[in-house]
């Protein structure tokens, strides 16, 4: 399998569909492509991978099969890995699991807007916009739920790791650049995300980026 993704430091899309990949277990080459370079454009024209898609990562080659979008590469996998691998295998919980990683592909726009992921920032202090706010208090209230409903049996939201935290790791992720406080439960949870071997691989990859996308440079 090949996998298409884009700046580490940025994409988190990318972030999403390469979890996936690496909870399935299957092996994969990684292919990374510089998102809004000077190259950018001729990429997409040039390079055969990148057409089913319109140029949009990740994207996931296996053999003939294409998959393209974050949740469409981890349902693929989970159908050649089994869906145990990645969601809770109890009905209320897997219910939940679902719920949860369908409004975090459709929903939170203005967090998505006003806070990019920018692994490499800090950016204390910024105003948040009141639609911002409601998207936050929205997820916090998500975790919370799911951390007391289906967490006894690990860290992680469901317990353990699995696809709502590969969904919502790109949101720790935009916690932490922007300063947004948060409950103590949910700091302990991010912990968790950060700290994963996964997370800890994909952020020294992000770190060792050289390149910059100023429009997801946000100043404080």
């Amino acid at each position: 399998m090949k996998l298409i993704i884009g700046n580490k430091n940025y994409s988190s899309w990318s972030l999403r569909g390469w979890l996936a990949a690496k909870q399935s277990g299957l092996p994969f080459e990684e292919l990374k492509v510089s998102l809004y370079g000077e190259d950018w454009e001729a990429a997409k024209r040039e390079q055969g991978e990148f057409l089913p898609s319109s140029g949009k990562v990740p994207i996931l080659w296996d053999g003939e099969a294409v998959i393209w979008d974050s949740l469409a590469i981890m349902d693929y996998l989970a159908d050649k890995v089994g869906r145990d691998r990645f969601w809770p295998k109890e009905d209320a919980a897997r219910g939940m699991a679902r719920a949860m990683v369908s409004e975090m592909h459709s929903s939170y726009l203005a967090l998505r807007r006003q806070c990019p992921m920018n692994i490499r920032r800090r950016v204390p202090g910024i105003m948040l916009s009141e639609e911002t706010k409601s998207d936050i208090v929205r997820i916090l209230g998500l975790w919370a739920e799911a951390r007391a409903r289906f967490g006894n049996g690990g860290p992680f939201l469901f317990g353990t790791f699995g696809a709502a935290d590969i969904f919502y790791a790109p949101i720790v992720s935009r916690f932490l650049t922007y300063g947004i406080g948060v409950p103590g439960f949910a700091q302990s949870y991010m912990q968790a995300v950060w700290e994963h071997d996964w997370l800890q691989s994909w952020i020294k990859s992000a770190e060792d980026e050289d390149w910059i996308i100023e429009q997801f440079e946000v100043k404080a």
